[in-house]
């Protein structure tokens, strides 16, 4: 049983059932790389941004649309975890303090997050919209919770580059 997902009056709901679809190439039943799922992701991501008061008042909500992560993203968000780092061309990126200590550099224009979870769930097994890390820089965006730091161009192109800072 299939459910198609509305925002009416900004909360998430199960509106009206879907026609069985038939199993893709590969026999699963999910929808095929590409489109489908790029698109659920970029509306989910809206919908945060439009109205993060009523997703945000249930966590049951959140929990249907992005499954196991989105506790963990909740947590993110609860522990500060999350910072805005910007520069003065314009450039804007997310820096997300995972919970084993280490740092993502997540982009919410793309809906993209370098951690192993996002390669694995994400992108090769297409079970999840997105990663705790990218749920948590896009909930702190739309709820303006973000820790903000600016930097210079130079340092901008080494955090998009991957690149440690070069010490001075």
């Amino acid at each position: 049983m299939q459910f198609q997902l509305s925002n009416r009056g900004g909360a998430v709901t199960e509106s009206r059932l879907l026609p069985k679809k038939k199993k893709n190439a590969t026999g699963c039943g999910k929808p095929e790389h590409g489109a489908s799922w790029t698109h659920l992701r970029f509306c989910c991501r809206a919908a945060i941004e439009r109205h993060p008061e009523n997703l945000l008042r249930n966590e049951t909500e959140l929990h249907f649309v992005f499954g196991s992560c989105a506790l963990q993203a909740l947590d993110l968000v609860d522990q500060r975890s999350v910072t805005c780092v910007s520069s003065p061309s314009g450039r804007k990126v997310f820096q997300v303090l995972g919970g084993s200590g280490r740092q993502y550099t997540c982009f919410t224009s793309c809906l993209y997050c370098p951690c192993p979870a996002y390669s694995f769930t994400v992108l090769r097994r297409n079970d999840s919209l997105m990663c705790k890390h990218l749920l948590a820089a896009c909930l702190c965006q739309a709820m303006g919770l973000c820790q903000q730091e600016q930097v210079s161009d130079q340092q901008m192109t080494h955090i998009l580059a991957g690149k440690p800072e070069a010490s001075t």
